[in-house]
């Protein structure tokens, strides 16, 4: 097997230069190589620790090398990146490592360039260098939390900038682990006590209440996964599902489903007695629900394939329950996903229309007296609160009971938003 260096330069060039996701390159990489668990450790610390931290070693790489970061080819630069990455964030490596490890990885024309960067960053102290904030508060959050310059910019316009900083530095943390448990099979006392016994130092999540929280693991690996007794799930994504307050025999439509732990959540609320529908744009993807519930022991969920800004008219004023889990810019789940860090807010912007869209079209499946749920994965307040404030303007049929903007710096879960919205009683 190539060394686990190589391995993480592999896929840092191919995620650039194909956009590939790097949570698919990695788990590719881990199936076809045979990792020890330390190896499968320093390999997912490169790979996502340099995307995490791109922006912020770029600045580094172009004053150290005193020419823009650009002009370097992308696999020195990659090199460039992951060497002083293990100098400035990986305490255990030690400093001679990390530079032989790195320089031997480097081509012969590049060797001495790559040697000479790192060996001044040593000798600087290993200080990383960053805008002042006084006088570029942008660029000094960009790249003290390696988020693009246009993202801090539409986070300081919504929260200015000392909340901004804020959570951008919770984003930067390594995200827990949360399990939302099954209680068709297990309590959560007896699952929390398993996964101790195991050697995880398993917690019971602070709101949700059927929810445990672990430090990161390989889920498969963990006990009670192939009988079903959990699935994943961030807390406030269960704090979405529990708002629902979908109950015995009641019929929900999920109007955005997969990949299926919120349809999970709620079957699982009405005790497997009801009817779910869970719906995507996408057959291939309801795959995803189908396996999933029957893992779970899960036997009220059913799929069906359709857009849903498209209404079913032999749907309508039958669901007790709507969720409208919408598509989103996804600006709330950094932590998890780095490569969102760098994307453009504009390619969002047509986002909160298509939101609206199916919300307008969902809302119409809602009995009298029933509940929807409208629910984002991001922190923009265009695709949340300014979002539901267009629908109600539309539809006063319905009223606002609660909203709630979830956020890692006060939560210490995904950046989430949901409103529970009631449609009036003729």
């Amino acid at each position: 097997m190539r060394s686990v260096r190589a391995l993480a330069l592999e896929i840092l060039n191919k995620g650039e230069s194909a956009e590939q996701y790097s949570n698919i390159a990695l788990d590719t990489a881990l199936k076809r190589n045979d990792c020890s668990d330390a190896d499968r450790g320093l390999l997912t610390a490169l790979v996502y620790g340099v995307l995490e931290r791109r922006l912020t070693l770029d600045f580094q790489i172009s004053r150290l090398a005193d020419r823009p970061v650009e002009t370097i080819d992308l696999p020195t630069r990659n090199l460039l990146r992951m060497g002083l990455y293990q100098l400035a964030y990986l305490d255990r490596i030690p400093d001679h490592a990390a530079v032989y490890e790195t320089v031997t990885l480097a081509g012969k024309r590049t060797k001495g360039f790559v040697n000479a960067i790192l060996r001044v960053f040593l000798r600087q102290g290993k200080v990383l260098l960053l805008p002042d904030a006084a006088t570029e508060p942008i660029a000094y959050l960009s790249v003290a939390h390696s988020f693009s310059a246009a993202i801090c910019e539409l986070f300081v316009q919504s929260f200015g900038f000392e909340r901004t900083e804020q959570m951008l530095a919770a984003f930067c943390q390594k995200p827990a682990i949360d399990l939302r448990v099954n209680t068709l099979r297990v309590t959560r006392e007896a699952l929390c006590r398993r996964l101790s016994e195991q050697g995880f130092d398993a917690a019971k999540t602070r709101e949700s209440s059927a929810g445990l929280q672990l430090p990161n693991a390989p889920v498969s690996s963990l006990v009670g996964f192939e009988e079903g007794a959990f699935f994943v799930q961030d807390e406030a994504s269960q704090l979405c599902v529990e708002a629902l307050d979908a109950r015995e025999g009641m019929t929900l439509i999920d109007v955005c489903a997969c990949p299926g732990s919120k349809s999970f959540g709620a079957a699982i609320q009405m005790q497997n007695r009801g009817r779910v529908i869970a719906c995507d744009l996408h057959r291939n993807k309801l795959s995803l629900v189908e396996s999933g519930a029957a893992r779970l022991g899960i036997s009220i969920i059913e799929t069906e394939a359709r857009d849903a800004r498209q209404v079913k008219e032999e749907w309508i004023g039958k669901a007790d329950r709507v969720l409208c889990d919408v598509p989103c810019s996804g600006f709330g789940v950094f932590a998890k996903k780095p490569e969102l860090r760098y994307k453009d807010p504009g390619m969002s912007a047509s986002l909160p229309a298509i939101q609206l869209a199916i919300a307008e079209s969902a809302c119409q499946y809602v009995r009298d007296g029933g509940l929807m749920v409208y629910s984002t994965c991001t922190l923009l307040p265009r695709e949340n609160g300014e979002n539901v404030a267009r629908f109600l303007a539309l539809h006063s049929e319905f009223t606002l009971l609660r909203e709630r903007t979830l956020t890692p710096d006060v939560d210490g879960t995904d950046g989430f938003y949901f409103a529970v919205l009631q449609k009036n009683k003729k």
